[in-house]
């Protein structure tokens, strides 16, 4: 499917996997028929679930920007109410969502709790239009639902309200779904999902946080410097900011293995080629590396 989009690319792509493979015999991609397709091969819930992930991951980076909180670093937690079946779901992507957020849990809580409370209020937008002076009625019948009965119109992508006028049905897209946020916590609502996402900080979270910084700052003067990927190198590093320092020796063996460093000390740079780097919010730290 590649083939005529990127002829080329795909040509190579096909012979060097099938060099190792051996399941064809032409020796081109072009001189095969296009593939017909097979819908026995679709697989709908591994499709359901990726999409899943991905609304859920997009939700958690939202989250972070809200926040102001760059990527590179860690989180503790991120909750998600959800029911046994979307559950058991996510479980089998929950690995690539903590993987995308940089998030260390993805804890699954029932549908049913007191830690999330949900609000609805009507679209006015949308329903104004239609009901005119019942608004009023509607909008107070809306604003006086229970978790419970949101949660039962999320699922059912509809309600049946029963005013002095009779009953009037309504769809989800007419009605707002709000979360409250909770001290130390965002929390977003989309795609019928609701995401609560811890933002507070610990010193072992800023630790690892400042860490990573460190190893992306030491890959990119890698980099600059033309070292080959396989180079061990020895590494210096001073700053003025203790907690900086710590950070980095802390996590040591992180550091030294994502940088290829055989040594990583903490000294002063006095008569050594020095490069500056920033990490967190711009915190200065002076830095000596060498091939090993």
């Amino acid at each position: 499917m590649l083939s005529p989009i990127a002829p080329f690319y795909a040509d190579r792509l096909f012979k060097d996997l099938n060099s190792v493979t051996n399941k064809k015999s032409q020796q081109s991609v072009h001189l095969l028929d296009f593939p017909h397709y097979d819908e026995s091969l679709v697989d709908k819930q591994l499709e359901e679930r990726m999409e899943w992930a991905q609304d859920i991951s997009s939700m958690i980076l939202s989250l972070r920007k809200k926040a102001k909180i760059r990527v590179r670093q860690p989180l503790s937690k991120a909750i998600i109410p959800a029911d046994s079946y979307t559950i058991k779901q996510l479980e089998l992507v929950k690995s690539l969502i903590l993987h995308e957020t940089n998030v260390k849990e993805l804890e699954f809580i029932s549908l049913q709790n007191d830690f999330l409370v949900k609000k609805a209020k009507p679209n006015f937008k949308l329903l104004g239009p239609k009901y005119g002076k019942m608004m009023k009625e509607i909008s107070n019948i809306i604003q006086n639902w229970d978790s419970a009965m949101i949660n039962e119109i999320e699922k059912n992508k509809k309600a049946t309200i029963n005013t002095s006028q009779g009953d009037i049905e309504i769809s989800l897209d007419e009605i707002e779904i709000i979360t409250e946020d909770i001290p130390g916590w965002l929390v977003s609502h989309e795609n019928n999902f609701t995401v609560a996402l811890d933002i507070t900080i610990n010193d072992e979270l800023r630790q690892e946080g400042i860490a990573r910084d460190f190893v992306n700052r030491i890959q990119n003067l890698r980099k600059e410097k033309n070292f080959d990927v396989t180079d061990k190198i020895k590494v210096m590093f001073y700053s003025d900011d203790d907690f900086v320092n710590k950070s980095i020796l802390e996590n040591y063996s992180y550091v030294c293995n994502e940088i290829l460093a055989e040594e990583l000390k903490n000294v002063p740079l006095d008569g050594l080629e020095i490069d500056t780097i920033t990490v967190e919010d711009d915190i200065t730290v002076l830095v000596h590396i060498e091939k090993f």
